[in-house]
């Protein structure tokens, strides 16, 4: 598995974690970091996993806000958790993260969803950042 794939994955479960833990992303990465230390079992927590985080964690009323407005008969609450921080992953690094092709967002948050969630999630993943995709050039608002 590619370095990016895996710091990717890594990113979603701790955004995911955090969700249902009802703390800062950034704190359940903190915790991940220390399990690390202490547990050899634990995955160490990569450059670009923290980068991933970091960047959704400044951005994330913004791109909760993207994807609600986007989600054609879909509130943010309405969307399954496991959707929800796939989505917030890939809206951040197709719209912030320059350097990776959006062809790569897609298909490994499309991953993401074949993996981790329903069957009908990847289509729908896909669908909606497709459209931030067309979308793209005016949807930063740093």
């Amino acid at each position: 598995m590619a370095a990016r794939n895996k710091a990717r994955k890594r990113a979603f479960q701790i955004l995911f974690e955090a969700e249902q833990r009802g703390v800062a992303p950034t704190t359940a990465m903190a915790d991940w970091i220390r399990l690390a230390r202490t547990d050899d079992r634990q995955p160490p927590v990569s450059e670009y996993t923290m980068q991933l985080v970091e960047g959704y964690a400044q951005r994330a009323r913004r791109i909760d806000e993207l994807l609600s407005k986007h989600a054609v008969g879909w509130t943010l609450d309405r969307m399954p958790v496991t959707d929800r921080n796939i989505l917030r992953l890939g809206a951040y690094e197709l719209i912030w993260e320059d350097d990776v092709p959006d062809a790569v967002v897609l298909d490994e948050a499309v991953q993401l969803a074949k993996e981790f969630s329903t069957d009908e999630s990847p289509s729908f993943v896909n669908g909606l950042l497709a459209r931030l995709k067309e979308l793209k050039p005016g949807l930063r608002d740093d």
